[in-house]
């Protein structure tokens, strides 16, 4: 018992080690501290430059193969665009087959379509998938324009940014001219509601979605330039935008998916077409003008707050 005390003294002193008996033999325990330290190092150096070089050549396969699709696609394009190219009809040759569209156009247009105008027939009955198209282009561009653009707490930094990009104004306070404050008061009503006319009309006389919405979204810029802000945010709040877009191009999309469904199916739609010339004729065209015209008035306006403050109704 007093040998153990000792061997434990003299191993609490360092003077001897209990574990030399079991480490001996052990790889790496005749190497000094420093070198294995050493080459510790050197092995995690080893596997940080082998990581390193497995993510370049993983960059320089990427880049490779995104060179090469990029090529691909642009040279297929490339092809097609020369292939219909090559194949459209020479100006002044008569193609036929666009003959007979136009005959078909101008002779049952009224009939099949129930619109005196022929051009908002032809947009919104013959060829609505392409208005629904643009349609959604709009409204993508404006959902575009607002994720790079508006300023809210979930892009700025801070709380200091926030307030000198937003609150900060650098430009002109425009509601506070007399002479474009007084114009406005004539003017706006009367933008408004020629746009409206236009809008309403498209079926019967030229006009219809695109050219009222861009009439009233003209409209809905004076009035905020006129009379500031606050004026225009009361009117159309964020809510209010959001809902009018969406709802629009909704009631667009499901009206002609409808359409499309019962006419690639043979089957009758049973939406009236009303008495030509009548305010009420033309079928979907008169409804789809309206929603067209609203999305294209937000559209308008959305943009210009956009850019001018970097928010719509009050964001």
């Amino acid at each position: 018992m007093k040998r153990v005390d000792q061997e434990l003294q003299k191993w609490l002193d360092g003077e001897n080690n209990l574990l030399s008996g079991l480490l001996e033999g052990a790889e790496g325990y005749d190497l000094p501290r420093q070198e294995m330290r050493q080459n510790e190092k050197t092995a995690e150096r080893n596997a940080l430059e082998g990581m390193d070089r497995l993510m370049t050549a993983e960059r320089n396969i990427v880049r490779i193969w995104y060179a090469v699709l990029a090529v691909g696609c642009c040279l297929t394009l490339m092809a097609v665009f020369l292939y219909m190219t090559a194949h459209i009809t020479r100006y002044g040759d008569e193609n036929p087959r666009a003959a007979v569209v136009a005959e078909r156009y101008v002779e049952r247009g009224l009939e099949e379509t129930g619109a005196t105008n022929i051009v908002a027939g032809m947009i919104l009955d013959y060829r609505a998938f392409d208005t629904l198209g643009e349609s959604h282009v709009l409204f993508t561009a404006l959902i575009c324009v607002m994720i790079l653009l508006r300023r809210d707490s979930k892009n700025m930094r801070s709380d200091l940014e926030d307030y000198y990009t937003i609150r900060d104004e650098k430009f002109f306070p425009t509601d506070q001219d007399m002479i474009l404050r007084k114009v406005g008061l004539i003017l706006v009503p009367c933008i408004l509601l020629f746009g409206i006319y236009i809008l309403l009309n498209g079926q019967l006389s030229p006009g219809g979605g695109f050219s009222g919405g861009a009439v009233l979204g003209a409209g809905l810029v004076i009035f905020a330039s006129a009379f500031g802000d606050a004026a225009a945010d009361r009117f159309l709040t964020g809510r209010r935008f959001q809902f009018t877009a969406f709802f629009a191009l909704s009631f667009y999309s499901f009206a002609k998916g409808y359409v499309f469904f019962t006419g690639a199916n043979g089957l009758e739609n049973h939406i009236p077409k009303g008495e030509p010339g009548a305010i009420l004729s033309g079928g979907l065209i008169l409804p789809l003008d309206i929603a067209v015209g609203l999305v294209v008035a937000c559209t308008m306006f959305g943009f210009y707050s956009l850019f001018r403050r970097g928010g719509i109704g009050g964001d």
